[in-house]
């Protein structure tokens, strides 16, 4: 019995020609994969979340509304918690460069990108207070200090601690691409 749905040879039978989604440049697309720490802590965020939940059901159903609702709320935050540390990396579109972190984004457009390179540096490990030799992709911009701004990705960061080093230089290589085909002015 052939299960066509588990066979590569699937995508090949369409007849219709539609662009895939990574072909609209104009989508915020993050150019490298989460990595284990992040997607580990999110998932233990959301873990906890359900443990909070469902305590809230049970508040629900005991106690007040009032208390069940502050219990709820406080699940609400967490998954809203996990969600936005899945979210924070690098960002590229055709408009221009987005660095998101857990309580900011910060947005640069193209023409503001003066330069996109990697260098060696002491960065934070998992962006903790204590740093280790390392890797780091800088933004240069218009009218501003690079030593001001923070770093975009760095070898030890929540995206490539636990992965190869050939996942930090395909991810700096790709947006180094990016600013490079969209940078200049």
């Amino acid at each position: 019995m052939p299960l066509p749905f588990l066979t590569a040879d699937r995508a090949f039978d369409t007849a219709d020609e539609v662009a895939l989604p990574y072909d609209d440049r104009d989508r915020w697309r993050r150019p490298y994969r989460p990595g284990p720490w992040r997607v580990g802590a999110a998932a233990l965020l959301l873990l906890l979340a359900s443990f909070v939940l469902f305590a809230a059901v049970i508040i629900a159903a005991t106690a007040t509304p009032a208390s069940a609702a502050s219990v709820f709320a406080v699940a609400l935050t967490v998954v809203v918690a996990a969600l936005r540390l899945l979210r924070m990396g690098v960002w590229v579109s055709a408009r221009g460069l987005r660095h998101v972190a857990f309580a900011s984004t910060r947005t640069t457009a193209w023409d503001q990108v003066v330069g996109v390179r990697t260098v060696q540096q002491p960065v934070r490990w998992l962006g903790l207070p204590r740093t280790v030799q390392g890797q780091a992709l800088v933004l240069a911009r218009r009218g501003r200090s690079a030593e001001a701004l923070p770093p975009l990705l760095t070898s030890h960061n929540a995206d490539f601690l636990g992965r190869d080093q050939l996942a930090f230089d395909r991810a700096a290589d790709t947006v180094e691409a990016w600013a490079d085909e969209y940078g200049r002015a």
